[in-house]
C-alpha cells in the first residue's frame, strides 16, 4: 500500500501532502511568511495538520498549535503572543474562537471532516467555512510552490498549560542537521520509528501537545504510514489495531485504563498481535495498570520521562517496568539530571527533591516574549518543570508528583499520585483524581474525586475504606466526591485544575 494518512475512509498519500505543503510554503511566503515568523494551527489531527506544519518548517517559521478546547480569549492570546500572521483551523473550531482571532490575521479554513464532525457532534452548519474566509485547499490551489531550500527547522512552538497565569510558548533555537539526524535516532530508539514499510502507526493523541505533535511529525518525516483516530474510544481503538495491523502508538496511562475497562468478550473480539512497540508518558502510570497491559499485549510497552521544554531524558521498557514497579526509567545517554532539595543542593540517594532535567540533542529555548519565566525554572543549564521525585540505588527514577500538586497537611507532605494509583484499583473505579482543598486547622485536606464504572453503586465510605487497606491513614481523603464524567482533554488528561479551583475561589490563595 502506498504510505500516507487514513483518517477515517479517507486516505492521502504523503507524496501528495508534500506537495501541498510545498505550494502551502510559496502561498505563507507570498503573504509574508518568513523564518521566525509563526502560523498559528487550530486544527485536530487532519491531513491538513501535517501539511501546515510541513509548510511552515519548510520556510524556518514556527508551527503554533492551539487546543481546541479553548476560549476566544485564550486562543487570541497565543494568536497575540506568537505574532502568528496566518491562522489554519477546521471551520467549526474557528467559529467557536472566530471573535478572539486578533485583526490583520489572515485566516485560512479546513472545512471539518466528516469522521470528525461525528466524533464531536459537529452540526452541519459548522462543517463549512464561515462566509468570507478563504479555504485550505483553495489557497493551495492558488499558490505556487515553494522551491527555495529548506530553512533551518524551528519545529513546533506548543504553549504549555501552567497551573497558573498564562501559558508559556517553548520557543527554541533552529535546529541543525547534526542535532535533526541525532534526533531520528533517539525516535528509532525510544519510539521504535524508523523508516520501515511495516510499520503503521496509530494517532490518536491530539497534536497541539507537544509528545503527539512531535510523534506525528516523526512519522511523517519517515513516511510511514499513519491512522488516526479522530477521538479515542478504547473499542475503536482496538477495531483500528486490527482492521490496519497497526504497529506503533503513542498514547497516556488513561487509555490503558479505558482499555482495561472493557469486558472480556469485547477484548477477546480484536487482533492486536501486530503491536511492535506502544510508547507511552505525560501522567503516571499505576503499576498494576502497567502489569496488565503487558500481560495481554506482551512486552511491547515502553514509558519515557521527560517535558515539552526538554524532550525524552528517561526511559525504559515492559521487562524494567516488571521488575522496577512505577519507575519511568533510567537516564538516556546524553541526557543530564539533579534532583535537589528547596537550597539547589542535591539530595541523597533514595531522598525526595525536585527534579532539573536536560535531554539530549535538542536546541536551547527559552519562553516566547517571557525569558525571565525560563531563567526562573533553570539551575544552571538544567531545568524544572516542578516534578519532585528520587533515584533509587540502580538508577531508576520514581515520581513522587508534581511540586504544584503537592498537598501538605498539617506539614506533610501528599502525593496524590500515589493515592490515585491504589484508587484507581478499586473495582467500579473507573478514573479518579486527587488533590488538596482548604482547611483551616491543616492548611489543606486531600479531596479525590471519583468516576464510577456505570454500573457500580459507590460510596465515600467504600472508598476510604478501601484505600485505608493499602495506604497510611493521613494518606486516606477526608472529602470524596462522585462524577458520571470527569472534566478532560481529548488526549485523556483530567483538568484537574477545573475540579481544583472552585474550592479556592473564595478563600484567596490557591495553595
Amino acid at each position: 500500500m502506498t504510505a500516507g494518512v487514513t483518517a477515517g475512509e479517507r486516505f492521502r498519500s504523503w507524496a501528495d501532502i508534500q506537495a501541498n505543503a510545498a505550494r502551502a510554503a510559496g502561498g505563507l511566503a507570498a503573504l509574508g511568511v518568513g523564518e521566525d515568523d509563526s502560523v498559528a494551527l487550530m486544527l485536530r489531527n487532519d491531513f491538513a495538520t501535517f501539511e501546515v506544519n510541513m509548510a511552515a518548517g519548510q520556510l524556518g517559521a514556527y508551527a503554533v498549535p492551539i487546543n481546541w478546547h479553548f476560549t476566544p480569549e485564550e486562543a487570541g492570546y497565543i494568536i497575540r503572543d506568537s505574532a502568528a500572521k496566518v491562522l489554519v483551523a477546521h471551520s467549526d473550531l474557528l467559529a467557536q474562537i472566530a471573535s478572539g482571532v486578533p485583526e490583520g490575521v489572515r485566516v485560512l479554513v479546513v472545512p471539518t471532516p466528516e469522521e470528525i464532525a461525528a466524533a464531536y457532534n459537529v452540526p452541519a452548519d459548522r462543517r463549512v467555512a464561515l462566509s468570507g474566509t478563504v479555504l485550505w485547499e483553495d489557497f493551495i490551489a492558488a499558490s505556487a510552490p515553494c522551491t527555495a531550500p529548506p530553512k533551518l527547522a524551528r519545529g513546533s512552538m506548543i504553549y504549555t498549560s501552567g497551573t497558573t497565569g498564562r501559558p508559556k510558548g517553548v520557543r527554541r533555537k533552529p535546529s541543525t542537521p547534526e542535532q535533526q539526524a541525532k534526533a531520528a535516532g533517539e525516535a528509532a530508539t525510544f519510539w521504535g520509528l524508523k523508516s520501515d514499510p511495516a510499520i503503521v502507526v496509530l494517532m490518536n493523541g491530539p497534536m497541539y501537545h507537544s509528545a503527539p505533535a512531535a510523534y506525528g511529525m516523526a512519522s511523517a518525516r519517515l513516511g510511514l504510514h499513519v491512522v488516526l483516530q479522530s477521538r479515542f474510544e478504547a473499542e475503536d481503538m482496538l477495531r483500528l489495531i486490527d482492521r490496519h495491523g497497526v504497529s506503533h502508538m503513542h498514547i497516556v496511562p488513561t487509555m490503558f485504563v479505558r482499555l482495561l475497562r472493557l469486558p472480556d468478550p469485547v477484548r477477546q473480539r480484536y487482533d492486536t498481535s501486530s503491536l511492535r512497540f506502544v510508547t507511552h508518558g505525560a501522567a503516571p502510570c499505576a503499576p498494576a495498570v502497567k502489569r496488565q497491559m503487558i500481560e495481554w499485549w506482551g512486552p511491547v510497552i515502553y514509558e519515557y520521562y521527560g517535558a515539552t521544554e526538554t524532550g525524552v531524558v528517561v526511559w525504559h521498557g515492559s521487562e524494567e517496568a516488571l521488575r522496577k514497579p512505577g519507575t519511568v526509567g533510567r537516564l538516556v545517554p546524553g541526557a543530564i539530571l539533579r534532583i535537589v532539595d528547596a537550597e539547589g543542593h542535591d539530595v541523597a540517594q533514595g531522598e525526595v527533591g525536585e527534579i532539573y532535567l536536560r535531554g539530549p540533542n535538542l536546541s536551547d529555548f527559552t519562553y516566547n516574549n517571557d525569558d525571565a519565566k525560563r531563567r526562573e525554572v533553570a539551575l544552571g543549564d538544567l531545568v524544572t518543570v516542578g516534578d519532585i521525585g528520587y533515584l533509587d540505588a540502580d538508577g531508576f527514577i520514581f515520581l513522587c508528583d508534581r511540586k504544584r500538586d503537592m498537598i501538605i497537611s498539617g506539614g506533610v507532605n501528599i502525593y496524590p499520585a500515589e493515592i490515585e494509583s491504589a484508587l484507581i484499583q478499586m473495582p467500579g473505579v473507573r478514573d479518579c483524581a486527587v488533590f488538596g482543598i482548604p482547611d483551616e486547622e491543616f492548611g489543606e485536606q486531600i479531596c479525590a474525586y471519583v468516576e464510577p464504572v456505570a454500573a457500580a453503586a459507590l460510596d465515600a465510605g467504600e472508598v476510604r475504606a478501601y484505600l485505608a487497606q493499602h495506604l497510611a491513614r493521613y494518606k486516606v481523603p477526608r472529602v470524596v466526591e462522585f462524577s458520571p464524567a470527569l472534566p478532560r482533554e481529548d488526549s485523556g488528561k483530567i483538568f484537574k485544575r477545573k475540579l481544583r479551583a472552585p474550592y479556592w475561589e473564595k478563600t484567596g490563595r490557591s495553595i
